[in-house]
């Protein structure tokens, strides 16, 4: 479906242009937006690179075993089950890490990894109510640090990428809240 909307999309393009007089609109202004695409994603990637490389030096030093130890006494309550397995706590503290740096895309494997993990604790075909609060504060997201989103804004020419720290705590904070009720209501809900 996708593909014939682009395609139909693609034609009335053409068809725009072959009207309007400009033939060539339509590929100049693709050749333009692939290259700003391309040097966007190179400032996004060295910036993924940096707080990737400070995530894996805070687990070499044992920082990440020290987060999880802190979040433990929360993150217990939230997941009682996932909790008294080590490695799938501490994979969930690290998934949990990386988003608080603001790095959603090192925090999936870890993601992934913990889904797995929640999966074999359920034994059951259906989805558990932690495995369906896991994703929701995964895709709320609360950070500390927006690092991919301040390396678009560089990228892009912010004089100061990180201006938006007090606007991203907010926000991100009431996403976790509305985010963790909502999982809390409705696991109420289905259990009755």
């Amino acid at each position: 479906m996708l593909s014939a909307l682009w395609i139909i999309f693609l034609i009335c393009a053409l068809a725009s242009d072959l009207i309007s007089g400009a033939p060539y609109c339509v590929g100049t202004a693709a050749l333009a937006g692939a290259a700003r695409g391309a040097e966007i994603a190179l400032s996004i990637s060295g910036a993924l690179c940096l707080w990737s490389g400070v995530n894996r030096v805070m687990e070499q030093a044992g920082l990440l075993s020290r987060l999880a130890a802190l979040l433990r006494p929360v993150l217990g309550r939230l997941f009682p089950v996932s909790a008294c397995d080590e490695t799938c706590f501490s994979l969930l503290c690290g998934n949990l890490s990386a988003n608080l740096l603001g790095l959603g895309n090192a925090a999936t494997p870890l993601g992934i990894r913990t889904v797995q993990r929640m999966q074999q604790h359920s034994g059951s075909a259906g989805i558990s109510d932690e495995l369906c609060l896991f994703i929701v504060l995964n895709t709320a997201s609360l950070q500390l640090i927006p690092s991919t989103a301040a390396a678009v804004r560089a990228g892009l020419g912010a004089v100061n990428a990180f201006d938006i720290l007090p606007a991203v705590w907010l926000s991100s904070a009431c996403s976790v809240l509305a985010g963790v009720l909502a999982a809390r209501f409705f696991a109420a809900v289905t259990r009755r």
